[in-house]
C-alpha cells in the first residue's frame, strides 16, 4: 500500500472534530450520527467500504465494515475499525441506542435503514446531510494539493490533447472514449462522482453542434444527447464530426477521489459566426469577473446578484442554458463530488472562507451553433479566485 495514498491521521482527526462541532452547533440535541454514504465515510475515515460509520455524541466513533475489513485496515488510519457480519454485531458493540439517530438521508435507501433499525431500536431519524456537506466545504492544504494535481491533468488533456483527437467523421461517443482513455493514462481516477440522487455520468457532457443544447435531467447549462435513452451519457454514437461544428466538452477530472471541473470548446474546420464568438468572449469575461469576487467574507448569493445585475437583457436570453431549460447558478462547490455546496446562486448566504473551491461555468446557448462558454475550477483566496485548471479561453480553432 502506498503511504501517500492514505489520508493522514491528522486530517481524519480534524475532520471528525469539525463534524462534531457542526452537529453540536446546528443539532444541539444530537446523540448518535450514522453515516452510510460512501463519500462521507471516505471523508471521515479515508476508506470506502460496505459498512457504517457510527458516531456517538459522548463516545468514540467506530467504522463497522462488512467488506472488506482487510482493505479498510490497509487503506485507513482511522483509529477504530471493526469487522461485522451484520448490523447485529455493530449493535452488540455499541451499547444502548438513543431514540433519535441522525442519518445521511440524501443517500441512504429506506430498505437499508429498516435493516439497520432491526438492531438499533431508534424511533426518529434526523438529517446530518447539511452538516456533513458544510464540513467538506473548506479544503485543507492536503486536499488542495490533490485537486491541483487533477487540475494539471485536466488542463493538459483538454487544452493540449483534445485538438489532436478531433477528426472528420468521428462520433461523439468515440471522442468521449478517447478523452477518457487519455485522462486515465495521465492519472485520472476513472469516475465523475455526483451527490445528487440518480445522477450518472461518464466523464461529463459532450456534444457536436446543437447536440450540446439537447435537454437532459441534469441541473446544468449544457446539454448532451448521450448513447441511448437507457444510458444518456458520454455522447451520441451516431452524431459525427463535420467541418464547421462547434465541439463542446464539459467534463470532470479526478485524482484520489477529488475532482476538478472544466469546459473547453473547439471550432472544427472553420470559424463560427460573429454572434457566437462574441457571446463566448462575454462568457469568459463573466467567468473572470466572478472569479475576482471569490474572496474570504464574500457571500455566494451576493456574488450571483452582482454579476447578473451587470449583464444586459439581450445577453441573458439563453444564458446558462437554452430555451426554458436554464440553470439558476453561476458556479458550484466541488471536491469529493462534482456538485458540492456552496453554490453561486440565491440562498447561499454563508460568507466564504479561504480554501473553498468552485467551478465557475458561464455558458450561453446559440441556436444553430450549440453551447458556447467556459468553465474552470478556482480556489478562494484573499486576492480572488485562483484558477487550477488552466487559462485557455476556449473556442480553440482546429484545422
Amino acid at each position: 500500500m502506498h503511504m501517500e495514498r492514505r489520508t493522514p491521521a491528522s486530517e481524519l482527526r480534524d475532520r471528525m472534530e469539525r463534524f462534531r462541532l457542526r452537529m453540536d452547533t446546528e443539532n444541539p440535541s444530537w446523540e448518535f450520527a450514522t453515516i452510510f454514504g460512501r463519500v462521507n465515510q471516505f471523508y471521515l475515515t479515508g476508506t470506502m467500504q460496505d459498512g457504517v460509520l457510527l458516531i456517538p455524541r459522548t463516545g468514540e466513533a467506530v467504522l463497522w465494515v462488512r467488506r472488506s475489513f482487510a482493505r479498510a485496515q490497509d487503506e485507513s488510519f482511522f483509529p477504530d475499525i471493526r469487522p461485522m457480519k451484520s448490523f447485529r454485531d455493530a449493535a452488540c458493540g455499541m451499547g444502548a441506542c438513543p431514540t433519535t439517530v441522525h442519518v445521511d438521508t440524501e443517500v441512504v435507501p429506506l430498505a437499508l435503514l429498516e435493516r439497520f433499525r432491526k438492531y438499533f431500536a431508534f424511533r426518529e431519524t434526523g438529517s446530518l446531510d447539511a452538516q456533513a456537506a458544510a464540513v467538506r466545504v473548506k479544503k485543507s492544504a492536503y486536499e488542495l494539493a490533490i485537486m491541483e494535481q487533477a487540475g494539471r491533468i485536466h488542463r493538459h488533456v483538454l487544452e493540449d490533447c483534445v485538438p489532436g483527437m478531433l477528426r472528420e467523421g468521428m462520433s461523439e461517443a468515440e471522442l468521449g472514449g478517447e478523452i477518457f482513455a487519455r485522462m486515465v493514462r495521465e492519472g485520472y481516477h476513472g469516475i465523475s462522482r455526483f451527490g445528487r440522487f440518480g445522477t450518472e455520468m461518464v466523464l461529463g457532457q459532450l456534444g457536436f453542434g446543437e447536440n450540446s443544447l439537447y435537454p437532459t435531467n441534469f441541473d446544468g447549462p449544457g446539454g448532451c444527447y448521450g448513447t441511448a435513452p437507457g444510458a444518456p451519457v458520454l455522447g451520441s454514437p451516431d452524431r459525427t464530426l463535420n467541418t464547421g461544428d462547434l465541439v463542446f466538452v464539459d467534463c470532470a477530472c479526478g485524482v484520489q477521489g477529488y475532482h476538478t471541473d472544466k469546459t473547453v470548446t473547439y471550432m472544427f474546420g472553420r470559424s463560427l459566426s460573429e454572434e457566437a464568438i462574441e457571446a463566448h468572449h462575454r462568457c469568459v469575461e463573466v467567468q473572470d469577473a466572478t472569479a475576482d469576487l471569490l474572496r474570504p467574507g464574500a457571500r455566494p448569493s451576493e456574488i450571483y446578484e452582482t454579476v447578473l445585475d451587470g449583464l444586459d437583457p439581450g445577453f441573458l436570453e439563453n444564458f446558462m442554458g437554452f430555451g426554458n431549460r436554464r440553470a439558476r447558478f453561476l458556479g458550484h462547490g466541488i471536491g469529493l463530488t462534482v456538485d458540492e455546496v456552496p453554490v453561486i446562486a440565491r440562498g447561499f448566504d454563508e460568507p466564504l472562507e479561504e480554501g473553498v473551491v468552485f467551478a465557475l461555468e458561464p455558458k450561453k446557448g446559440i441556436r444553430g451553433v450549440g453551447m458556447v462558454g467556459i468553465e474552470n475550477t478556482f480556489v478562494v483566496t484573499r486576492g480572488g479566485g485562483r484558477c487550477i485548471t488552466g487559462t485557455n479561453a476556449g473556442l480553440v480553432p482546429v484545422e
